[in-house]
């Protein structure tokens, strides 16, 4: 399929406009309550990228980059190098629209948009292993160690964070993050670091937002704006994906029809 054709599909299947009735996430502003780091994206190293990947969900498990990709009948989950062609590459059938994955042990969860459905799939061969059904949208996912045991931390483009068991991805608990007092909605992609942070891309935006889970606070406002140059922004469409890179302080992020991944520090601006 060609590119205009391609990205026609993408509006059509996945015209994710701000909700209506609740309040974009927005720079920090001057309310009273816990100070907001502002922090803006400071690139470190460019690697390609396949400017055809609608890009759902970016993570790591040592070397390997997992990617999930959107777009019904264009929904595939990719690993391999970061920057190189994948070495295993699955497809998702119509009507399936990929969405967000992690990794836990030794399952890869994969989300659907508004299928209802999230896939376990083996990590070493991305086959299929079963799926289970959950109510709502699925955005982002990640996997967290909270006081010695795991969960999932799950977005459905509101302001809301859901936890969910690792094995069974039952709903557990849930968080409702606030930025200023304010809802901090269009919550998209999601990576959980090491240091019990969430970072979840803000829907239609070039922010990311950096989010204490037990509290649901927002700690961090970070600008990830002008990556691109001004002609492959013509062809590409919003930031999507952040992936913490092992070994470092750094993440690699991108977007959905990006040309490059960015390897990129988070600095005070």
């Amino acid at each position: 399929m060609g590119i205009v054709l391609l990205l026609a599909s993408a509006s059509a299947d996945h015209g994710r406009m701000p909700i209506r009735g609740r309040t974009m996430a927005t720079a920090p502003g001057n309310a009273a309550g816990p100070r907001i780091q502002s922090l803006r994206a400071v690139v470190r190293d460019t690697l390609p990228h396949d400017p055809r990947a609608f890009t759902q969900g970016l993570e790591f498990r040592g070397a390997t980059l997992y990617e999930s990709t959107g777009v019904v009948g264009q929904s595939s989950l990719r690993a391999g190098p970061p920057g190189k062609p994948s070495t295993r590459y699955v497809e998702l059938p119509a009507p399936l629209f990929g969405e967000g994955i992690t990794l836990s042990g030794a399952k890869l969860w994969q989300l659907t948009w508004r299928n209802g459905i999230a896939i376990e799939r083996d990590p070493t061969t991305l086959a299929e292993r079963r799926r289970v059904s959950y109510r709502g949208e699925g955005w982002g996912l990640c996997h967290q160690r909270v006081a010695g045991r795991e969960r999932l931390v799950m977005s459905d483009g509101t302001d809301r964070l859901t936890f969910r068991d690792p094995d069974t991805f039952t709903a557990t608990g849930g968080v409702n993050v606030r930025q200023d007092g304010a809802p901090a909605t269009g919550l998209n992609e999601l990576e959980c670091t090491s240091d019990g942070f969430v970072y979840a891309n803000v829907y239609a935006t070039d922010t990311i937002l950096r989010i204490d889970p037990h509290t649901g606070t927002v700690t961090a406002h970070i600008d990830a704006a002008g990556l691109l140059t001004a002609s492959e922004s013509r062809g590409a469409q919003r930031l999507n994906g952040i992936a913490a890179v092992p070994g470092t302080d750094g993440f690699l992020i991108t977007g959905k029809l990006w040309p490059h991944m960015f390897q990129v520090t988070f600095v005070p601006r």
